[in-house]
């Protein structure tokens, strides 16, 4: 069984498993959109089109705008955090 080194904190541990599920949940829900991008433009296409079916699309968008920022900003906070933005 591989054990990591003693120098690595369990705050960090625990910070690069959240990275990991917010980079995973924002691909995933990236693909929730463009599903919900294909089922509108069918639905318009087939005059078909309800405010629910807009929403398919707008839910995801919203939470990859969220995801978004956070892994947008994450490089810069992790260098604030270690002091080499500073001075």
């Amino acid at each position: 069984m591989h054990q990591s080194p003693a120098s690595g904190s369990s705050s960090e541990e625990v910070s690069l498993n959240w990275n990991k599920w917010v980079r995973q949940t924002h691909r995933w829900v990236c693909i929730a959109f463009t599903v919900g991008v294909i089922v509108n433009l069918v639905a318009v296409e087939q005059k078909k089109y309800t405010v629910w079916v807009g929403l398919l699309a707008l839910v995801p968008l919203f939470l990859q705008l969220f995801t978004g920022w956070y892994l947008f900003v994450l490089p810069y906070a992790t260098k604030w955090r270690s002091g080499r933005g500073m001075g």
